[in-house]
Protein backbone atom coordinates (compact mmCIF):
# COMPACT_ATOMS: atom_id res chain seq x y z
CA UNK A 1 0.00 0.00 0.00
CA UNK A 2 1.36 3.82 -0.64
CA UNK A 3 2.46 5.38 2.45
CA UNK A 4 -0.39 7.79 2.73
CA UNK A 5 -3.09 4.72 2.68
CA UNK A 6 -0.72 3.42 5.37
CA UNK A 7 -0.68 6.74 7.60
CA UNK A 8 -4.41 6.89 6.89
CA UNK A 9 -5.65 3.59 8.08
CA UNK A 10 -3.36 3.52 11.40
CA UNK A 11 -4.97 7.16 12.38
CA UNK A 12 -8.42 5.64 11.66
CA UNK A 13 -7.19 2.63 13.70
CA UNK A 14 -6.13 5.05 16.34
CA UNK A 15 -9.53 6.66 16.48
CA UNK A 16 -11.40 3.75 16.56
CA UNK A 17 -9.71 2.38 19.65
CA UNK A 18 -9.86 6.05 21.41
CA UNK A 19 -13.87 5.59 20.50
CA UNK A 20 -13.68 2.04 22.07
CA UNK A 21 -11.79 3.52 25.22
CA UNK A 22 -14.37 6.13 25.99
CA UNK A 23 -17.53 3.53 25.86
CA UNK A 24 -15.39 1.40 28.02
CA UNK A 25 -14.58 4.25 30.39
CA UNK A 26 -18.42 5.64 30.11
CA UNK A 27 -19.51 2.19 30.94
CA UNK A 28 -17.36 1.51 34.28
CA UNK A 29 -18.16 5.05 35.71
CA UNK A 30 -22.27 3.90 34.86
CA UNK A 31 -21.29 0.88 36.74
CA UNK A 32 -19.23 2.24 39.49
CA UNK A 33 -21.87 5.01 40.14
CA UNK A 34 -24.97 2.57 39.90
CA UNK A 35 -26.43 2.38 43.33
CA UNK A 36 -23.26 4.56 44.51
CA UNK A 37 -24.87 6.30 47.93
CA UNK A 38 -22.54 9.39 48.36
CA UNK A 39 -24.22 10.21 51.83
CA UNK A 40 -22.26 7.22 53.44
CA UNK A 41 -18.43 7.13 53.94
CA UNK A 42 -16.26 4.74 52.94
CA UNK A 43 -15.77 1.37 55.08
CA UNK A 44 -18.74 2.24 57.16
CA UNK A 45 -19.53 -0.33 60.15
CA UNK A 46 -16.22 -1.88 58.89
CA UNK A 47 -13.05 0.06 58.98
CA UNK A 48 -12.06 4.09 59.42
CA UNK A 49 -11.39 5.62 56.81
CA UNK A 50 -7.93 7.51 56.00
CA UNK A 51 -7.62 10.88 54.50
CA UNK A 52 -3.92 11.68 53.79
CA UNK A 53 -3.10 15.12 52.98
CA UNK A 54 -0.55 17.30 51.79
CA UNK A 55 -0.13 21.34 50.74
CA UNK A 56 1.36 23.19 48.60
CA UNK A 57 1.75 26.62 49.19
CA UNK A 58 1.35 28.88 46.28
CA UNK A 59 1.76 32.48 47.92
CA UNK A 60 2.34 33.13 51.65
CA UNK A 61 0.65 36.66 52.45
CA UNK A 62 0.18 39.88 52.82
CA UNK A 63 0.32 39.49 57.05
CA UNK A 64 -1.77 42.06 58.76
CA UNK A 65 -0.93 43.02 62.75
CA UNK A 66 -4.04 44.88 63.33
CA UNK A 67 -6.37 41.68 62.37
CA UNK A 68 -3.99 39.63 63.58
CA UNK A 69 -4.77 37.47 60.28
CA UNK A 70 -2.76 36.26 57.28
CA UNK A 71 -3.64 35.16 53.40
CA UNK A 72 -2.38 31.75 51.79
CA UNK A 73 -2.95 30.62 48.59
CA UNK A 74 -2.55 26.71 48.54
CA UNK A 75 -3.27 23.50 46.15
CA UNK A 76 -4.89 21.59 49.14
CA UNK A 77 -4.80 17.58 48.08
CA UNK A 78 -6.44 15.23 50.03
CA UNK A 79 -6.31 11.05 49.42
CA UNK A 80 -8.43 8.62 50.42
CA UNK A 81 -9.50 4.96 49.37
CA UNK A 82 -12.79 4.14 48.43
CA UNK A 83 -13.28 0.22 47.66
CA UNK A 84 -17.15 0.89 45.95
CA UNK A 85 -15.44 2.48 43.13
CA UNK A 86 -12.62 -0.17 42.33
CA UNK A 87 -12.35 -1.04 38.73
CA UNK A 88 -10.62 -2.90 35.74
CA UNK A 89 -10.35 -1.33 32.45
CA UNK A 90 -7.49 -0.80 29.95
CA UNK A 91 -5.81 2.24 32.28
CA UNK A 92 -4.66 2.35 35.58
CA UNK A 93 -5.95 5.59 36.49
CA UNK A 94 -8.51 7.85 35.29
CA UNK A 95 -8.01 11.49 35.29
CA UNK A 96 -11.67 13.35 36.00
CA UNK A 97 -13.13 16.29 36.18
CA UNK A 98 -14.57 18.22 39.04
CA UNK A 99 -18.21 16.73 37.97
CA UNK A 100 -17.86 13.41 39.11
CA UNK A 101 -16.82 14.83 43.05
CA UNK A 102 -20.10 15.93 43.57
CA UNK A 103 -21.76 12.01 42.78
CA UNK A 104 -19.30 10.83 45.29
CA UNK A 105 -18.47 10.54 49.12
CA UNK A 106 -15.55 13.25 49.81
CA UNK A 107 -14.05 14.22 53.20
CA UNK A 108 -16.19 17.37 55.08
CA UNK A 109 -12.39 18.83 55.62
CA UNK A 110 -13.31 22.54 57.18
CA UNK A 111 -10.17 25.06 58.40
CA UNK A 112 -10.26 25.28 62.56
CA UNK A 113 -8.76 29.68 62.11
CA UNK A 114 -10.25 30.25 58.92
CA UNK A 115 -11.94 33.23 58.97
CA UNK A 116 -12.82 33.40 54.99
CA UNK A 117 -11.55 30.95 52.27
CA UNK A 118 -12.60 31.48 48.39
CA UNK A 119 -12.65 28.08 46.17
CA UNK A 120 -11.55 29.49 42.87
CA UNK A 121 -13.65 29.09 39.88
CA UNK A 122 -12.30 30.70 37.46
CA UNK A 123 -12.64 29.92 34.31
CA UNK A 124 -14.03 26.82 35.86
CA UNK A 125 -13.88 25.24 39.18
CA UNK A 126 -10.03 24.24 40.09
CA UNK A 127 -10.00 21.32 41.00
CA UNK A 128 -8.46 18.01 40.17
CA UNK A 129 -10.04 14.42 40.64
CA UNK A 130 -8.04 11.36 39.72
CA UNK A 131 -9.77 7.58 40.28
CA UNK A 132 -7.13 4.31 40.50
CA UNK A 133 -8.32 1.12 39.70
CA UNK A 134 -7.69 -0.12 43.55
CA UNK A 135 -10.72 2.72 44.38
CA UNK A 136 -8.00 5.48 45.80
CA UNK A 137 -8.95 9.03 44.94
CA UNK A 138 -6.80 11.99 44.53
CA UNK A 139 -9.05 15.33 44.95
CA UNK A 140 -6.88 18.51 44.90
CA UNK A 141 -8.36 22.00 44.67
CA UNK A 142 -7.14 25.37 44.80
CA UNK A 143 -7.75 27.90 47.99
CA UNK A 144 -7.31 31.49 49.27
CA UNK A 145 -7.39 31.12 53.32
CA UNK A 146 -7.51 34.07 55.32
CA UNK A 147 -6.51 32.24 58.90
CA UNK A 148 -6.35 33.77 62.33
CA UNK A 149 -2.82 34.35 63.45
CA UNK A 150 -2.32 34.63 67.19
CA UNK A 151 0.82 37.37 68.08
CA UNK A 152 2.54 37.93 71.28
CA UNK A 153 3.62 41.53 70.15
CA UNK A 154 5.93 42.59 73.28
CA UNK A 155 9.13 42.74 71.63
CA UNK A 156 7.94 44.35 68.35
CA UNK A 157 9.21 45.21 65.97
CA UNK A 158 11.65 42.82 66.73
CA UNK A 159 9.51 39.94 67.43
CA UNK A 160 8.41 36.57 65.60
CA UNK A 161 5.26 34.61 65.50
CA UNK A 162 3.95 30.93 64.37
CA UNK A 163 0.83 31.92 62.19
CA UNK A 164 -0.70 28.12 62.33
CA UNK A 165 -3.22 26.64 59.77
CA UNK A 166 -5.66 23.82 61.27
CA UNK A 167 -8.14 21.50 59.68
CA UNK A 168 -9.41 18.57 60.44
CA UNK A 169 -13.41 16.75 59.61
CA UNK A 170 -16.48 18.72 60.87
CA UNK A 171 -18.51 15.97 61.65
CA UNK A 172 -16.88 12.19 61.80
CA UNK A 173 -14.60 12.02 65.00
CA UNK A 174 -11.52 9.74 64.83
CA UNK A 175 -13.56 6.51 65.64
CA UNK A 176 -14.63 6.77 61.78
CA UNK A 177 -12.38 9.40 60.21
CA UNK A 178 -8.41 10.08 60.55
CA UNK A 179 -6.28 12.83 58.98
CA UNK A 180 -2.64 11.68 58.07
CA UNK A 181 0.38 13.30 56.13
CA UNK A 182 0.93 11.90 53.05
CA UNK A 183 4.87 12.23 53.06
CA UNK A 184 5.01 12.78 56.84
CA UNK A 185 5.20 15.67 58.83
CA UNK A 186 8.44 16.96 57.70
CA UNK A 187 8.05 17.21 53.98
CA UNK A 188 3.99 17.36 54.06
CA UNK A 189 4.10 21.27 53.73
CA UNK A 190 5.81 22.77 51.26
CA UNK A 191 6.67 26.62 49.87
CA UNK A 192 7.01 27.77 46.63
CA UNK A 193 10.62 29.04 46.97
CA UNK A 194 9.19 32.64 45.21
CA UNK A 195 5.76 32.06 47.54
CA UNK A 196 6.90 35.02 49.98
CA UNK A 197 4.61 38.11 49.14
CA UNK A 198 5.89 39.84 52.75
CA UNK A 199 7.15 43.34 53.00
CA UNK A 200 7.43 43.06 56.52
CA UNK A 201 8.43 39.38 57.36
CA UNK A 202 11.10 36.65 56.71
CA UNK A 203 9.65 33.76 56.19
CA UNK A 204 11.97 31.76 57.71
CA UNK A 205 10.70 27.42 57.56
CA UNK A 206 7.26 25.77 58.75
CA UNK A 207 6.42 22.55 60.56
CA UNK A 208 3.24 19.97 60.44
CA UNK A 209 2.07 18.59 63.66
CA UNK A 210 -1.32 16.33 64.41
CA UNK A 211 -3.18 16.58 67.52
CA UNK A 212 -6.49 15.09 68.69
CA UNK A 213 -9.05 17.47 70.17
CA UNK A 214 -11.90 16.32 72.67
CA UNK A 215 -14.98 18.28 72.29
CA UNK A 216 -18.94 17.85 73.36
CA UNK A 217 -19.47 15.41 70.13
CA UNK A 218 -16.30 13.16 70.63
CA UNK A 219 -12.80 12.83 69.58
CA UNK A 220 -11.71 14.72 66.26
CA UNK A 221 -7.96 14.77 64.92
CA UNK A 222 -6.54 18.30 63.68
CA UNK A 223 -4.07 18.56 61.15
CA UNK A 224 -1.92 21.69 62.04
CA UNK A 225 0.87 23.39 59.60
CA UNK A 226 2.93 25.95 61.27
CA UNK A 227 4.58 28.89 59.57
CA UNK A 228 7.57 30.68 60.98
CA UNK A 229 7.79 34.42 60.61
CA UNK A 230 10.36 36.86 61.53
CA UNK A 231 9.71 40.51 61.55
CA UNK A 232 11.84 42.99 59.36
CA UNK A 233 13.09 46.41 61.50
CA UNK A 234 14.33 47.90 58.66
CA UNK A 235 10.80 49.90 58.17
CA UNK A 236 10.97 51.00 61.80
CA UNK A 237 14.52 51.94 61.54
CA UNK A 238 13.27 54.61 59.25
CA UNK A 239 10.30 55.51 60.27
CA UNK A 240 10.57 55.46 63.87
CA UNK A 241 13.82 54.76 66.01
CA UNK A 242 15.82 57.57 63.78
CA UNK A 243 13.11 60.41 64.21
CA UNK A 244 12.83 59.93 67.95
CA UNK A 245 17.07 59.47 68.71
CA UNK A 246 17.30 62.73 66.51
CA UNK A 247 14.88 64.61 68.20
CA UNK A 248 16.31 63.56 71.67
CA UNK A 249 20.10 65.02 70.17
CA UNK A 250 18.18 67.73 68.93
CA UNK A 251 16.95 68.32 72.91
CA UNK A 252 20.20 68.54 74.11
CA UNK A 253 21.52 70.95 71.80
CA UNK A 254 19.60 73.64 73.78
CA UNK A 255 22.19 72.85 76.82
CA UNK A 256 24.95 74.76 74.54
CA UNK A 257 22.94 77.78 74.47
CA UNK A 258 23.27 80.93 76.93
CA UNK A 259 20.64 80.69 79.58
CA UNK A 260 19.77 84.08 78.65
CA UNK A 261 18.21 82.82 75.42
CA UNK A 262 14.82 82.10 76.46
CA UNK A 263 13.08 82.16 73.22
CA UNK A 264 15.57 80.12 71.45
CA UNK A 265 15.74 77.54 74.34
CA UNK A 266 11.87 77.41 74.78
CA UNK A 267 11.62 76.55 71.23
CA UNK A 268 13.77 73.83 71.05
CA UNK A 269 11.68 72.18 74.36
CA UNK A 270 8.55 72.41 73.34
CA UNK A 271 9.28 71.74 69.93
CA UNK A 272 10.82 68.17 70.58
CA UNK A 273 8.04 67.21 73.11
CA UNK A 274 5.27 67.54 70.67
CA UNK A 275 7.42 65.84 68.19
CA UNK A 276 7.77 63.06 70.26
CA UNK A 277 4.14 63.12 71.46
CA UNK A 278 3.23 62.61 67.43
CA UNK A 279 5.97 59.69 66.69
CA UNK A 280 4.56 57.94 69.79
CA UNK A 281 1.23 57.76 68.51
CA UNK A 282 1.68 57.51 64.72
CA UNK A 283 3.90 54.47 65.95
CA UNK A 284 0.84 52.86 67.75
CA UNK A 285 -1.60 53.48 64.46
CA UNK A 286 0.29 50.03 62.87
CA UNK A 287 -0.55 48.26 65.72
CA UNK A 288 -3.55 46.17 67.40
CA UNK A 289 -5.00 47.86 70.38
CA UNK A 290 -2.55 45.71 73.16
CA UNK A 291 -2.83 46.45 76.73
CA UNK A 292 0.56 45.90 77.10
CA UNK A 293 3.70 48.02 76.50
CA UNK A 294 5.94 46.64 73.36
CA UNK A 295 9.71 47.20 73.00
CA UNK A 296 9.13 50.32 70.63
CA UNK A 297 6.77 51.88 73.10
CA UNK A 298 9.95 51.02 75.60
CA UNK A 299 12.08 53.49 73.16
CA UNK A 300 9.89 55.98 72.26
CA UNK A 301 8.77 56.47 76.46
CA UNK A 302 12.64 56.54 77.31
CA UNK A 303 13.15 58.96 74.37
CA UNK A 304 10.29 61.11 75.75
CA UNK A 305 11.96 61.13 78.91
CA UNK A 306 15.18 62.50 77.74
CA UNK A 307 13.32 65.15 75.93
CA UNK A 308 10.93 66.25 78.20
CA UNK A 309 13.81 65.90 81.15
CA UNK A 310 15.38 68.53 79.21
CA UNK A 311 13.04 70.89 79.21
CA UNK A 312 12.76 70.81 83.04
CA UNK A 313 16.58 71.03 82.87
CA UNK A 314 16.30 74.12 81.10
CA UNK A 315 12.87 75.66 84.00
CA UNK A 316 15.18 74.73 86.36
CA UNK A 317 18.46 77.00 84.74
CA UNK A 318 15.89 79.99 84.15
CA UNK A 319 14.51 79.77 87.88
CA UNK A 320 18.25 80.13 89.10
CA UNK A 321 19.90 82.66 87.09
CA UNK A 322 20.30 86.49 88.62
CA UNK A 323 18.33 89.16 87.09
CA UNK A 324 19.83 92.37 86.39
CA UNK A 325 20.29 95.79 84.23
CA UNK A 326 22.30 93.95 82.00
CA UNK A 327 19.52 91.92 81.05
CA UNK A 328 18.77 93.74 78.24
CA UNK A 329 21.41 94.09 75.72
CA UNK A 330 21.40 97.48 74.38
CA UNK A 331 22.61 98.65 78.13
CA UNK A 332 25.19 95.92 78.30
CA UNK A 333 26.64 97.02 74.88
CA UNK A 334 26.51 100.28 76.09
CA UNK A 335 28.79 99.11 79.69
CA UNK A 336 31.21 97.60 76.89
CA UNK A 337 31.46 100.73 75.30
CA UNK A 338 30.90 103.95 77.25
CA UNK A 339 30.66 106.99 75.48
CA UNK A 340 33.44 109.72 75.00
CA UNK A 341 32.79 112.59 77.40
CA UNK A 342 32.59 115.78 75.15
CA UNK A 343 35.70 118.17 75.97
CA UNK A 344 33.14 121.51 75.70
CA UNK A 345 30.78 120.15 77.78
CA UNK A 346 33.23 119.43 80.45
CA UNK A 347 34.34 123.13 80.21
CA UNK A 348 31.30 124.24 80.68
CA UNK A 349 30.43 122.99 83.72
CA UNK A 350 33.96 123.54 85.04
CA UNK A 351 33.61 126.96 84.67
CA UNK A 352 30.06 127.40 86.08
CA UNK A 353 31.66 125.80 89.09
CA UNK A 354 34.49 127.90 88.73
CA UNK A 355 32.32 131.58 88.78
CA UNK A 356 29.91 130.02 91.70
CA UNK A 357 33.25 129.74 93.64
CA UNK A 358 34.69 133.26 92.72
CA UNK A 359 31.50 134.43 94.18
CA UNK A 360 31.93 132.55 96.95
CA UNK A 361 35.87 132.18 97.75
CA UNK A 362 37.19 135.55 96.43
CA UNK A 363 40.26 135.06 97.39
CA UNK A 364 41.26 132.02 95.11
CA UNK A 365 42.60 132.64 91.59
CA UNK A 366 40.95 131.78 88.24
CA UNK A 367 43.27 129.23 87.52
CA UNK A 368 43.40 127.80 90.74
CA UNK A 369 39.98 127.50 90.95
CA UNK A 370 40.34 125.79 87.38
CA UNK A 371 42.60 123.48 87.96
CA UNK A 372 40.70 122.18 91.48
CA UNK A 373 37.25 121.62 89.67
CA UNK A 374 38.81 119.69 86.87
CA UNK A 375 40.54 117.55 89.41
CA UNK A 376 37.56 117.01 90.91
CA UNK A 377 35.32 116.16 88.00
CA UNK A 378 37.34 114.01 86.93
CA UNK A 379 37.69 112.29 90.18
CA UNK A 380 33.64 111.95 89.90
CA UNK A 381 33.72 110.38 86.32
CA UNK A 382 36.43 107.71 87.49
CA UNK A 383 34.32 107.13 90.50
CA UNK A 384 31.08 106.66 88.54
CA UNK A 385 32.85 104.53 86.20
CA UNK A 386 33.97 102.26 88.34
CA UNK A 387 30.83 101.61 89.73
CA UNK A 388 29.71 99.79 86.25
CA UNK A 389 28.98 96.40 86.59
CA UNK A 390 31.44 94.04 84.71
CA UNK A 391 28.88 92.86 81.85
CA UNK A 392 30.70 89.47 81.76
CA UNK A 393 29.49 88.60 84.88
CA UNK A 394 25.63 89.06 84.16
CA UNK A 395 25.10 88.76 80.54
CA UNK A 396 26.04 85.92 78.25
CA UNK A 397 26.70 83.29 81.37
CA UNK A 398 27.16 79.05 81.45
CA UNK A 399 24.98 77.59 84.34
CA UNK A 400 26.52 74.91 85.88
CA UNK A 401 23.93 72.83 85.20
CA UNK A 402 23.88 73.17 81.83
CA UNK A 403 27.82 72.29 81.73
CA UNK A 404 26.90 69.22 83.85
CA UNK A 405 24.25 68.58 81.63
CA UNK A 406 26.28 67.96 78.54
CA UNK A 407 28.12 65.02 79.89
CA UNK A 408 25.13 63.57 82.18
CA UNK A 409 22.75 63.16 79.36
CA UNK A 410 24.66 61.80 76.34
CA UNK A 411 26.04 59.19 78.25
CA UNK A 412 22.70 58.38 79.72
CA UNK A 413 21.32 57.82 75.94
CA UNK A 414 24.14 56.52 75.10
CA UNK A 415 24.19 53.78 77.80
CA UNK A 416 19.97 52.98 77.24
CA UNK A 417 20.38 52.66 73.33
CA UNK A 418 23.69 50.30 74.00
CA UNK A 419 22.11 48.46 76.20
CA UNK A 420 18.20 48.39 74.55
CA UNK A 421 19.75 46.79 71.06
CA UNK A 422 22.17 44.55 72.87
CA UNK A 423 19.38 43.09 74.35
CA UNK A 424 16.69 42.77 71.37
CA UNK A 425 18.53 42.25 68.82
CA UNK A 426 20.87 39.14 70.28
CA UNK A 427 17.46 37.90 72.01
CA UNK A 428 16.31 34.74 69.97
CA UNK A 429 12.77 35.06 68.71
CA UNK A 430 10.89 32.70 71.47
CA UNK A 431 7.75 31.85 69.77
CA UNK A 432 5.28 29.60 72.38
CA UNK A 433 8.01 28.03 74.13
CA UNK A 434 9.40 27.32 70.29
CA UNK A 435 12.87 29.03 68.98
CA UNK A 436 12.64 29.41 65.55
CA UNK A 437 16.30 29.35 63.81
CA UNK A 438 17.15 31.62 61.20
Amino acid sequence: LPPSLCQQSSEAQKEEDANEDSTVFTRILDSLLDGYDNRLRPGLGENVTEIKTNIFVTSFGPVSDTEMEYTIDVFFRQSWKDERLCFKGPMEMLPLNNLLASNIWTPDTFFLNGKKSIAHNMTTPNKLLRLKDDGTLLYTMRLTISAECPMQLEDFPMDAHACPLKFGSYAYPVSEVVYTWTQGAAKSVVVAEDGSRLNQYHLIGQTADTEDIRTSRGQYTVMMAHFYLKRKIGYFVIQTYMPCFMTVILSQVSFWLNRESVPARTVFGVTTVLTMTTLSISARNSLPKVAYATAMDWFIAVCYAFVFSALIEFATVNYFTKRSWAWDGKKALEAQHPKKRDPMVLSKKANNVCSAGVNYTPNLTKDASISTISNTTSVQLRGSESKLVDPKKTYNSVSKIDKMSRIVFPVLFGTFNLVYWATYLNREPMVKGVVAST
